[in-house]
């Protein structure tokens, strides 16, 4: 039985934050931000597990002629759901075809138009690459909260956009004030 309610609010724009009680499979210390949260169920993009594929090789997977300067840029492990499909965070709203805002200053677009504008130089934002994404049924996540499977805080530009990978989990436990390396694998409800 879950302790919190099925419509408790939204995560959106919120980071989960892997503990210790998730310790193998992909999201063992992972960090990720939520896209979408309702009654319907949950959406995001884990943003701290590199893939080591350049944004150059889908740029030229793709056929696009890249002219921008961040296409060393890591692409994402975003989530383990459709991990042949790109989700691309960014902070400019643009105009793309397939855009959710996720946040204050924050988009998710699925399109390939917003890959194209890159490539062309007409985003100067930054701009985050995910294939893949993390999904939760109704009430799945909710569940997982109340087994102390995630912490969560609200969401923080400069790390989703400026801190590096490696370093993003640690930085996002700093925002509660823990040191989340530090956290027991135990857990209690009271």
């Amino acid at each position: 039985m879950s302790l919190i309610p099925k419509h408790a609010n939204s995560l959106k724009d919120h980071f989960l934050m892997a503990t210790p009680a998730l310790s193998g499979g992909f999201f063992a210390k992972s960090l990720t931000y939520i896209c979408e949260h309702n009654a319907l169920g949950a959406m995001g993009i884990v943003i701290n597990q590199p893939l080591g594929i350049p944004l150059a090789e889908i740029f030229e997977q793709l056929d696009l002629e890249a002219g921008r300067s961040n296409v060393e840029q890591t692409v994402l492990a975003g989530g383990p759901v459709q991990i042949e499909h790109g989700f691309l965070l960014h902070d400019e709203a643009g105009s793309w075809e397939s855009t959710l805002q996720t946040g204050p200053g924050t988009w998710l677009t699925t399109s390939k138009d917003i890959l194209e504008g890159m490539a062309n130089g007409d985003v100067k934002g930054n701009v985050l690459m995910a294939l893949g994404y993390a999904g939760w049924s109704a009430g799945q996540l909710e569940d997982e909260l109340a087994d102390n499977a995630w912490l969560t805080v609200a969401a923080n530009h400069e790390i989703l956009f400026a801190t590096p990978y490696e370093k993003r989990l640690q930085a996002a436990g700093r925002l509660l004030g823990i040191d989340i390396h530090l956290m027991s694998d135990a857990a209690g409800h009271s």
